[in-house]
């Protein structure tokens, strides 16, 4: 059974009392199809209801939902040849950050992203997806490769942010996200970068100075967590859910500000429902975005992603 999000509980409830029906069905002589199908189609329309009339908040724990599919099974579902790399070449490897090298329709690309564990034991390996510095810079060293071989990136973004332990700042946390931002925005190959899950802070920037960004429909994008917000502003973590309110933090806010470039469909219920349809949709965006990319060269690579920065924002002189 799937986690149940606190604004599901009406659908599961209706879903629970069509299994009741059915079961005392089989288990007597009764007819009750014509119940059966009734609450069949209310749940279809309940479902409609909730899922398309999402809170941030409702997104939000959408975007953390346990079951919800990683960078690690969008490559086994996209991707063809997958060719794991590892390391800094400097310190070590990071498991928060799994990258290199597959096919992507018979493209050659480079594929780079957060990754999160599925249970206790994956998190703690994966540091539960909060890269240290050397994640970082093994995704650089990526990049740069695939630019002298001419390969087109492809950025998964899911964590809640760069890990804030003291032995990251030590090797230089700060440094190694402030240095992708930098290569990332002069890369001469097409950069894509989509949000899956949560994109927190600079830990999800670092991987998301692309030419094209993009956004599962429920997931989220900020500066900060909303309990992160809350406990900022008023002093209150508990406030959470009116702080992502006004963070404007979903994908539907994000597109509308211009900071992203399009939005992902998730499967009803969130992407953790279907992995393979929602790979689909993933697969849709990344086959667009390659068409309308491909017929740039590097330099116009470069114009194309600074522009798209210097627009946004709203500020006066």
């Amino acid at each position: 059974m799937s986690k149940t999000l606190t604004f599901e509980e009406p659908i599961v409830k209706l879903r629970e009392k069509i299994k009741e029906l059915e079961e005392f069905t089989k288990a007597n002589t009764v007819d009750l199809s014509s119940e059966i199908e009734t609450l069949k189609t209310r749940l279809g329309s309940l479902e409609e209801e909730i899922y398309g009339n999402m809170e941030p908040w409702d997104r939000v724990q959408v975007a953390r939902h346990p079951e919800r599919p990683t960078t690690l099974d969008y490559i086994s579902e996209l991707f063809e040849d997958f060719m794991q790399l590892y390391g800094d070449r400097t310190f070590g490897d990071d498991a928060a950050i799994v990258g290199g090298i597959a096919s992507f329709e018979t493209m050659p690309i480079t594929i780079i992203g957060h990754q999160r564990g599925k249970d206790t034991k994956e998190n703690v390996k994966r540091n539960f997806g909060m890269p240290h510095p050397e994640g970082y810079r093994k995704a650089l060293r990526l990049m740069k490769q695939a630019e002298k071989f001419g390969r087109p990136i492809i950025c998964f973004i899911d964590t809640k942010g760069a890990y804030p332990g003291k032995a990251a700042e030590e090797r230089g946390q700060s440094e190694a996200i402030a240095r992708n931002l930098v290569e990332m925005a002069g890369l001469t190959v097409p950069v894509i970068s989509i949000v899956i899950g949560e994109g927190g802070s600079g830990g999800a920037l670092a991987l998301g100075v692309a030419n094209h960004i993009h956004m599962l429909e429920h997931s989220t994008y900020s500066v900060i967590s909303p309990e992160g917000a809350a406990s900022i502003l008023w002093k209150d973590a508990s406030l959470a859910k009116q702080a992502a309110e006004a963070m404007k933090i979903t994908a539907p806010h994000l597109k509308k500000m211009g900071i992203i470039d399009a939005i992902v469909p998730e499967v009803l219920g969130g992407a953790h429902r279907d992995l393979k349809v929602q790979a689909s949709y993933i697969g849709d965006i990344i086959r667009t975005s390659l068409e309308e990319l491909g017929s740039m060269d590097g330099d116009e690579l470069v114009n194309n992603r600074y522009e798209k920065f210097r627009q946004m924002g709203v500020f006066a002189e």
